[in-house]
Protein backbone atom coordinates (compact mmCIF):
# COMPACT_ATOMS: atom_id res chain seq x y z
CA UNK A 1 0.00 0.00 0.00
CA UNK A 2 2.51 2.29 1.12
CA UNK A 3 4.84 1.82 -2.35
CA UNK A 4 1.48 2.46 -4.37
CA UNK A 5 0.82 5.73 -2.83
CA UNK A 6 4.92 6.83 -3.18
CA UNK A 7 4.08 5.76 -7.15
CA UNK A 8 1.20 8.11 -6.97
CA UNK A 9 2.23 10.82 -5.44
CA UNK A 10 5.59 10.81 -7.96
CA UNK A 11 2.88 10.18 -11.09
CA UNK A 12 0.68 13.42 -9.67
CA UNK A 13 3.62 15.50 -9.37
CA UNK A 14 4.04 14.49 -13.11
CA UNK A 15 0.96 15.25 -14.14
CA UNK A 16 0.91 18.72 -12.25
CA UNK A 17 3.96 19.41 -13.34
CA UNK A 18 4.77 20.75 -9.24
CA UNK A 19 7.58 19.41 -7.37
CA UNK A 20 6.86 16.78 -4.63
CA UNK A 21 7.96 17.92 -0.89
CA UNK A 22 10.67 15.56 1.12
CA UNK A 23 13.36 15.35 3.88
CA UNK A 24 16.74 14.26 4.56
CA UNK A 25 17.30 13.50 7.79
CA UNK A 26 20.48 13.54 9.25
CA UNK A 27 20.36 11.64 12.39
CA UNK A 28 23.13 12.11 15.38
CA UNK A 29 23.64 9.00 17.96
CA UNK A 30 24.14 10.34 21.63
CA UNK A 31 28.32 9.02 20.55
CA UNK A 32 28.36 11.69 17.94
CA UNK A 33 28.03 8.89 15.03
CA UNK A 34 25.62 9.54 12.11
CA UNK A 35 23.14 7.41 10.64
CA UNK A 36 22.98 6.27 7.11
CA UNK A 37 20.26 3.36 5.18
CA UNK A 38 21.36 1.91 2.30
CA UNK A 39 19.01 2.02 -0.67
CA UNK A 40 17.03 -0.75 -2.12
CA UNK A 41 16.31 1.50 -5.72
CA UNK A 42 20.12 2.22 -6.26
CA UNK A 43 22.06 0.17 -3.55
CA UNK A 44 23.78 3.47 -2.30
CA UNK A 45 24.47 4.63 1.01
CA UNK A 46 22.62 7.81 1.80
CA UNK A 47 20.30 9.77 4.31
CA UNK A 48 16.91 8.72 5.94
CA UNK A 49 14.17 10.35 4.56
CA UNK A 50 10.90 10.59 2.09
CA UNK A 51 8.30 12.32 0.92
CA UNK A 52 5.57 14.43 2.99
CA UNK A 53 2.18 13.17 2.83
CA UNK A 54 -0.39 14.63 2.43
CA UNK A 55 -1.86 16.65 5.86
CA UNK A 56 1.42 16.22 7.79
CA UNK A 57 4.29 18.96 8.54
CA UNK A 58 8.01 19.10 8.38
CA UNK A 59 8.48 17.52 11.75
CA UNK A 60 6.09 14.76 11.51
CA UNK A 61 7.59 13.40 8.41
CA UNK A 62 11.27 13.58 10.00
CA UNK A 63 10.23 11.34 12.92
CA UNK A 64 7.70 8.98 11.01
CA UNK A 65 10.47 8.70 8.19
CA UNK A 66 13.22 7.88 10.65
CA UNK A 67 11.40 5.78 12.57
CA UNK A 68 10.13 3.74 9.04
CA UNK A 69 13.84 3.45 7.81
CA UNK A 70 16.08 3.24 10.58
CA UNK A 71 13.96 2.00 14.05
CA UNK A 72 15.49 4.81 15.88
CA UNK A 73 13.38 7.97 17.21
CA UNK A 74 13.56 11.43 17.44
CA UNK A 75 14.79 12.80 20.72
CA UNK A 76 15.38 16.49 19.50
CA UNK A 77 15.53 18.76 16.42
CA UNK A 78 18.43 20.53 16.56
CA UNK A 79 18.33 22.46 12.59
CA UNK A 80 17.71 23.42 9.84
CA UNK A 81 20.69 22.49 7.59
CA UNK A 82 19.06 23.36 4.22
CA UNK A 83 16.57 23.54 1.69
CA UNK A 84 17.92 21.60 -1.85
CA UNK A 85 15.74 22.73 -5.00
CA UNK A 86 17.59 21.83 -7.60
CA UNK A 87 15.83 19.75 -10.69
CA UNK A 88 18.76 17.38 -11.05
CA UNK A 89 19.00 16.61 -7.32
CA UNK A 90 16.87 13.74 -7.58
CA UNK A 91 16.67 11.12 -10.94
CA UNK A 92 12.97 10.14 -10.28
CA UNK A 93 11.39 13.70 -9.81
CA UNK A 94 11.64 17.07 -9.52
CA UNK A 95 11.72 17.00 -5.78
CA UNK A 96 12.09 19.75 -2.99
CA UNK A 97 14.13 17.94 0.66
CA UNK A 98 14.21 19.88 3.59
CA UNK A 99 17.32 18.79 5.21
CA UNK A 100 16.85 18.23 9.26
CA UNK A 101 19.82 17.19 11.90
CA UNK A 102 18.32 15.47 14.54
CA UNK A 103 19.41 13.59 17.81
CA UNK A 104 18.46 10.38 18.03
CA UNK A 105 17.75 7.57 19.98
CA UNK A 106 16.35 3.75 20.30
CA UNK A 107 17.65 0.64 18.53
CA UNK A 108 18.52 0.64 14.78
CA UNK A 109 16.73 -2.02 12.87
CA UNK A 110 15.13 -1.24 9.60
CA UNK A 111 11.10 -1.45 8.94
CA UNK A 112 10.52 -1.01 5.72
CA UNK A 113 12.39 -3.54 3.67
CA UNK A 114 11.10 -2.52 0.58
CA UNK A 115 13.31 0.89 0.08
CA UNK A 116 15.89 -0.46 2.62
CA UNK A 117 18.59 -2.72 2.63
CA UNK A 118 20.89 -1.77 5.55
CA UNK A 119 21.43 0.79 8.40
CA UNK A 120 24.59 1.34 9.62
CA UNK A 121 26.06 4.16 12.00
CA UNK A 122 29.38 5.77 11.16
CA UNK A 123 31.53 7.89 12.58
CA UNK A 124 32.11 11.44 10.88
CA UNK A 125 35.46 10.35 9.30
CA UNK A 126 34.07 7.30 8.12
CA UNK A 127 31.16 8.28 6.13
CA UNK A 128 31.45 7.11 2.75
CA UNK A 129 31.57 10.53 1.33
CA UNK A 130 31.44 10.72 -2.78
CA UNK A 131 29.42 7.81 -3.35
CA UNK A 132 26.17 8.57 -1.94
CA UNK A 133 23.12 8.64 -3.18
CA UNK A 134 21.35 11.92 -5.00
CA UNK A 135 22.59 14.76 -3.09
CA UNK A 136 23.57 13.83 0.40
CA UNK A 137 27.02 14.55 0.16
CA UNK A 138 26.33 17.98 -0.47
CA UNK A 139 23.91 17.76 1.99
CA UNK A 140 26.46 16.38 4.75
CA UNK A 141 28.93 18.71 3.08
CA UNK A 142 26.99 21.78 4.16
CA UNK A 143 26.24 20.15 7.82
CA UNK A 144 29.93 19.89 8.47
CA UNK A 145 30.49 23.64 7.65
CA UNK A 146 27.59 24.77 9.56
CA UNK A 147 25.76 26.47 6.51
CA UNK A 148 21.98 26.60 6.46
CA UNK A 149 21.44 26.02 2.57
CA UNK A 150 19.13 27.46 0.26
CA UNK A 151 20.06 25.99 -3.38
Amino acid sequence: MRQWWHFTQTVLGILFRHPVIGTSIIPILPDGRIVLIQRRDNGKWGLPGGMVNWGEDIPTTVQRELEEETGLEVSRIRRLVGVYSSPERDPRVHSICVVIEVEAQGTMEIKDSMEVSDVQAFAPNSLPIGTLSHDHDRQLQDYFNGLTTLA
